[in-house]
């Protein structure tokens, strides 16, 4: 193994894979998408992700990309969360997704096990099930999940056996009144999104209903084969958060570390092992630039759940002392970047056309960071519809 690499270095390399050295024109934005998708939950963060990779976002932008140019898509992707990805590749990011084994899609899709073992029903039969029905109900609609869920529901009820039906209707422990068969419905449709069967369409009211992928695109979705999807997948993920290691690239998807190895072993004649003070793993060919890329200038305020912040070795990208502040299981805050390093969390309140921006920053910003924090937070401003922009710096 060659000599320790810094943790600069290793920061810069992903900054410029993650496109926050610099921004792009807005012509770029499903190729900034795809460097390894966009999540966006909270609702609207995919907006702020975007926004800080590319010049002169609007909403209008991203709305047309997914609505009427249709090169952006979103569904349910790692982790089970909802993604933008591209729509040229978006077989990367649902077939290369979905586990080759029933076990291990229990365990990207949490909660379905406890639910199945009562109905003695295993994934890929409720799955099956669900997908023989939602193409009929779903043809030609848009629907949201509540609706969809109970309609295919009650198709799959008279096909099962008596005391199969009795607690397929049964209340289950998800929801007051929900039926369990329509809760299986629920984790079952995440399968069918990462099998190219349905995917959202714009939000409607509170929600984003379901709809066909072939009738939604008006064309059928480019398809790969699973190995195929899979080896690409690991490869973004490598190159937006590499170096890393196989437990990590788990969690990035949503699986067991063990079953990882599926994912692994198919680029593990492509890797190179750095030292960064652990041993982990980087794309050969992406190796050389170790220590070539440019050192990021100037700040952005990414949203929380950004593609950057998603990186499983916390510790590299901002000491554990901050870890709580960042990475919260309720009510993220976002991240200040400034020239490449996590200095602070931001948040927002929108309120009579006035948005105030809080800055909390773990050491004192100088005046030239300060400035550039207004500067990203007036252009949050402009891009939420915001006539006037506060903000505020929370003591350190």
């Amino acid at each position: 193994m060659s000599e320790r690499v810094p943790v600069e270095d290793v920061l810069a390399r992903r900054m410029r894979a993650h496109g926050l050295t610099e921004r792009v024109p807005v012509d770029r934005l499903a190729e900034v998408v795809g460097a390894c998708g966009v999540q966006d939950s909270p609702p609207g963060a995919a907006l702020l992700a975007i926004h800080a990779r590319v010049e002169g976002l609007t909403s209008e932008h991203l709305d047309r990309a997914i609505t009427e140019d249709k090169v952006v898509v979103r569904t349910w992707a790692m982790r089970g969360a909802p993604f933008l990805v591209p729509t040229v590749d978006a077989a990367v990011f649902t077939t290369g997704v979905l586990p080759p084994t029933e076990s291990a899609r229990e365990q990207l899709i949490l909660g379905v096990r406890e639910a199945l073992r009562s109905l003695g029903m295993g994934l890929d039969e409720a799955v099956t099930a669900t997908r023989a029905e939602t193409v009929a109900v779903l043809s030609g609609r848009r629907l949201p999940i509540g609706e969809l869920g109970a309609e295919i529901s009650a198709r799959i009820a008279p096909t099962l056996a008596p005391r199969r039906r009795e607690r397929w209707r049964a209340e289950g422990p998800y929801a007051q009144g929900q039926p369990l068969g329509e809760a299986v419905v629920h984790f079952c449709l995440r399968i069918l999104t990462l099998e190219q069967v349905v995917c959202f369409a714009p939000r409607e009211g509170a929600s984003y209903p379901f709809v066909l992928v072939d009738e939604w695109l008006g064309r059928a979705v480019p398809h790969a084969p699973p190995d195929q999807a899979r080896t690409e997948l690991v490869r973004r993920y490598l190159r937006c958060h590499g170096p890393s290691t196989r437990a990590e690239l788990a969690a990035w998807l949503g699986v067991r570390a063990g079953d990882a190895t599926d994912w692994w072993d198919l680029v593990r004649d492509e890797l190179t092992e750095v030292d960064t003070g652990r041993r982990s793993w980087l794309l050969t060919e992406d190796a050389e630039e170790l220590g070539s890329a440019p050192r990021p200038q100037g700040v952005r305020l990414l949203p929380p759940r950004d593609p950057y912040t998603q990186s499983r070795d916390r510790t590299t990208i901002l000491a554990a002392e901050h870890h709580r502040s960042v990475w919260k299981n309720v009510g993220e805050p976002g991240s200040v970047l400034v020239d490449g390093r996590i200095v602070g969390t931001w948040r927002s309140r929108a309120a009579s056309h006035r948005l105030t921006v809080t800055v909390t920053p773990f050491v004192p910003l100088t005046q030239r960071h300060a400035d550039g924090v207004r500067t990203e937070a007036e252009s949050l401003g402009r891009l939420r519809g915001a006539t006037s922009v506060e903000v505020v710096t929370a003591p350190t």
